[in-house]
């Protein structure tokens, strides 16, 4: 919640490229994509979860298309019959969680955002698809910032910096 500016912190700051985000928090929040555990998703299409608020003579195809191919979901939507018009179902009850989450993820390609921030993002589901899901978001890596808050060593042990909060306390690993 700090991170995402929804909370002042009680000491400190927080800074983005050296300016306080509290300064500017509609321009940092317009950078942020935010992928929580459980993924929003609306009982919709694909076109209309991954460009969500968006009216539909605005959608970019175009962009879509590319940020389902970065968020390797391009070959699973082909082979749905419906295709970007496939209804998900409520919460995406027709998805598996890394479907959900690969969503999600397009969804941030979509808007371009510069920081992804992850809470637990792969906690919820088995290891198997966590590693897909790490895997995939490891193509960033020097593309974006992206900051990742997990209970798994194996989620964060490819980022340049990891922390552990124990007791209210921080310390760098």
């Amino acid at each position: 919640d700090l991170m995402l500016g929804l909370l002042k912190p009680d000491e400190g700051e927080i800074k983005f490229n050296g300016e306080l985000v509290d300064d500017k928090i509609a321009n940092w929040q317009s950078k942020v994509a935010y992928l929580p555990q459980q993924v929003f998703l609306t009982d919709d299409t694909i076109i209309n979860n991954i460009a969500l608020g968006e009216k539909s003579d605005n959608i970019d195809i175009d962009k879509i298309l590319l940020a389902l191919e970065k968020a390797r979901l391009k070959e699973f939507v082909n082979n749905l019959p419906d295709g970007l018009n496939t209804i998900l179902g409520e919460n995406g009850v027709r998805l598996s969680g890394g479907q959900r989450q690969r969503i999600s993820l397009a969804r941030a390609f979509y808007y371009d955002r510069e920081v992804l921030i992850l809470d637990e993002a792969t906690s919820s589901i088995d290891l198997e698809t966590e590693k897909k899901i790490v895997d995939e978001i490891s193509f960033l890596k020097g593309k974006i910032t992206m900051i990742v808050i997990a209970h798994r060593l194996t989620t964060v042990e490819n980022c340049d910096h990891i922390y552990k909060i124990s007791k209210g306390e921080i310390f760098k690993l």
